[in-house]
């Protein structure tokens, strides 16, 4: 006759053991992963949407109209806030073409903000200083500086009509 041994709560001791050591690291790697894509995704398309806006609308020397129009539509990510009141920027920069060397330079008009005699070549909207905090503030580490996203767009028509000297602001 064999005798039967008390083995109650190994399979549990074993299921936490890997879990604690394999599993959970596993799935939060996966979270985390998938959220900063997530995140990534959205910078690209909110620069991309900044710049097409700016190519539709007029042009205003330091870019205030671009810039207020980014910041009441930051998309939802998890770290919106930062661009109220923490390290991330938003940057517009217009340009034109240099007729003999084809190079652009920085665009500069004496025509007025909003006027259709200032329309400019080309526009540049960049996000600096973004920082990835995700699940890092709830493990006290130190957010992940992003890399700046940026999109440079040829300009439509700043929003002037064909026969209008005013432009869509």
């Amino acid at each position: 006759m064999k005798r039967k041994r008390n083995s109650s709560g190994q399979a549990t001791v074993e299921f936490v053991m890997a879990y604690s050591a394999l599993i959970l690291p596993v799935t939060m790697m996966i979270v985390f992963t998938s959220q900063l894509l997530w995140v990534w995704h959205s910078m690209a398309d909110f620069t991309n949407l900044g710049a097409r806006y700016a190519t539709t609308h007029c042009w205003q020397g330091d870019g205030d109209n671009v810039r207020a129009w980014m910041r009441q539509n930051v998309p939802l990510t998890a770290d919106r806030d930062q661009f109220a009141a923490g390290p991330a920027e938003i940057v517009v920069e217009y340009f034109a073409k240099d007729p003999d060397s084809g190079q652009l330079t920085a665009f500069t008009c004496d025509g007025g903000d909003c006027s259709a005699a200032c329309v400019p070549d080309t526009v540049r909207v960049r996000v600096t200083g973004y920082e990835f905090r995700g699940l890092f503030i709830y493990l006290g580490l130190s957010p992940l500086a992003m890399p700046d996203f940026q999109t440079t767009l040829a300009v439509e028509s700043a929003g002037c009509g064909p026969d209008s000297q005013e432009c869509t602001p």
